[in-house]
């Protein structure tokens, strides 16, 4: 039986330097569309303010997996990129979006994303019961 992945792009080829980090984040097991996931990326700088909620939820998944976050200039890029992850929607025409996923799942994918693999062992030794 084929895996499929959650929200497959078809026919992605890795030429730019936005592609290769995309073929990194997919090597270390990434689900989210390359769309959705350069989008992401690019929303983190472009946005100011969080979510405080959100912050606090990635937080305590980052406290309970044992990693230490870096808020000395403000919010951890780690956590800002869930937020985004998670603020946005599920579009009409997508049978499977990662905002249907699980809060530990979509950090995991942000850390994917951020290529921060020690960080993403740590969430996926700590929440073992979440797929991947």
């Amino acid at each position: 039986m084929k895996e499929q992945s959650f929200e497959e792009g078809a026919g992605i080829q890795h030429q730019t330097k936005e592609n290769d980090a995309y073929g990194n984040y997919r090597e270390l097991g990434g689900i989210i569309n390359e769309k959705d996931c350069v989008s992401a990326l690019d929303r983190v700088g472009e946005t100011t303010t969080f979510n405080k909620s959100l912050i606090r939820q990635a937080e305590n998944i980052a406290k309970y997996a044992g990693i230490v976050l870096e808020n000395s200039d403000g919010v951890d890029p780690r956590v800002k990129l869930y937020a985004v992850l998670r603020t946005d929607n599920k579009p009409e025409d997508v049978e499977y979006h990662h905002s249907q996923i699980s809060d530990q799942r979509l950090f995991a994918e942000a850390l994917r994303m951020l290529g921060d693999v020690d960080s993403l062992n740590k969430v996926i030794a700590a929440y073992p019961n979440i797929s991947f």
